[in-house]
């Protein structure tokens, strides 16, 4: 089961603009920081080693968080992150062992399984309401109620960046269609590269950007644009953005160290549900998301809800449905298949 190659570019060039701080498994390393040596070759006897593939979105921010602030290594672990370009390189990390865990966006573990890897899915990455659609501030619109009422008096055809047979077309689609809009009243611009699509929306070049926090963030901060919706709107609360996953012989096999690591994005989860300058204050030397503080604090304090990790399997599985409805995916594996959040549900009891 694959998407158009469209989709591998996703939620991962998601962000190539972005990670200064992981170790890179696509050829292309960042030199890293002098925080980065030390979590990378930090490990010592009495903690386990594990490596954890990502890309970067800001419901990853558990991940670098608890890697900054020995979260992990309170639950012995010593976590090395490694940072793809691409969402199906990191599927084929996991996939072939040289990583023990990924976070990657939720139809990812669909494309796995149905090419026969034993994937198994085991939370949600770490925050809700991270894929926005926002729209220049120009036009006064500040809902999709108010882009229908726009559209409907005759206003002039607004042009949308986002990914054809993505998460980020379909947050438009079913969207559209609970305001009374479509898809046809618009002029769609579909991009195979997040950093263009942004870089098109500052150069005015399109109205309507379809994207993830924090990069959204940073136009609603200065006042360029609104959020007119997001995915916990359009869909639930806890539709995830991204996932993390293992191969199902690590939950079988080391039930002790998926525990572990849970418990260390638990840790995390914490401290920017508490104290969100702290967790910024932990990803300075990182260079994560190279935005600025005042942008990520908004980010974090904007969220719909504060960070849990159990993800809403019914509407995973209807975005997946959607998808495979305009032959975007064929899918053959449901997702009560896929996930096993049994012990994150105990965790969060």
């Amino acid at each position: 089961m694959w998407i158009k190659p469209a989709v591998f570019l996703s939620l991962a060039s998601t962000l190539l603009l972005s990670c200064a701080n992981s170790t890179s498994e696509t050829g292309t390393s960042l030199s890293p920081s002098a925080s980065e040596t030390s979590t990378a070759t930090g490990a010592t006897e009495d903690l386990i080693p594990v490596k954890a593939g990502h890309l970067v979105a800001l419901d990853m921010a558990p991940l670098f968080v608890g890697v900054e602030s020995g979260c992990f290594a309170q639950h012995g672990l010593a976590v090395e992150t490694v940072f793809f370009t691409n969402p199906g390189d990191n599927n084929a990390a996991l996939a072939g062992g040289s990583i023990d865990f990924s976070t990657n966006p939720f139809t990812l573990p669909f494309f796995a399984a149905n090419s026969g890897v034993p994937i198994k899915t085991i939370s949600a990455a770490g925050g809700w309401g991270v894929m926005q659609v926002i729209i220049k501030d120009d036009y006064g619109v500040g809902s999709l109620d108010d882009l229908a009422t726009y559209v409907s008096d005759g206003g002039d055809q607004l042009k949308i960046a986002t990914l054809r047979g993505d998460t980020l077309e379909l947050i438009l689609v079913d969207g559209f269609e609970q305001a009374g809009l479509s898809v046809d009243d618009f002029e769609m611009v579909y991009f195979d590269d997040l950093l263009a699509m942004v870089e098109a929306f500052r150069l005015g070049e399109v109205d309507i950007l379809s994207h993830i926090k924090p990069y959204t963030t940073q136009f609603v901060t200065s006042g360029e644009a609104v959020v007119i919706t997001d995915n916990a709107d359009v869909w639930t609360d806890n539709t995830p953005n991204t996932v993390v996953s293992v191969l199902e012989e690590t939950l079988e096999n080391r039930p002790e160290v998926v525990e572990a690591y849970l418990k260390g994005l638990q840790c995390a989860a914490a401290i920017i549900n508490e104290s969100p300058e702290d967790a910024i204050a932990f990803l300075e030397g990182g260079n994560y998301y190279r935005v600025e503080d005042n942008v990520l604090l908004t980010a974090f304090e904007t969220q719909p809800s504060p960070i849990t990790f159990t993800p809403d399997l019914e509407a995973i599985q209807g975005v997946v449905d959607a998808m495979v409805e305009l032959k975007y995916i064929e899918a053959d594996v449901p997702a009560s298949d896929i996930f096993d959040i049994k012990m994150i549900q105990t965790l969060e009891q």
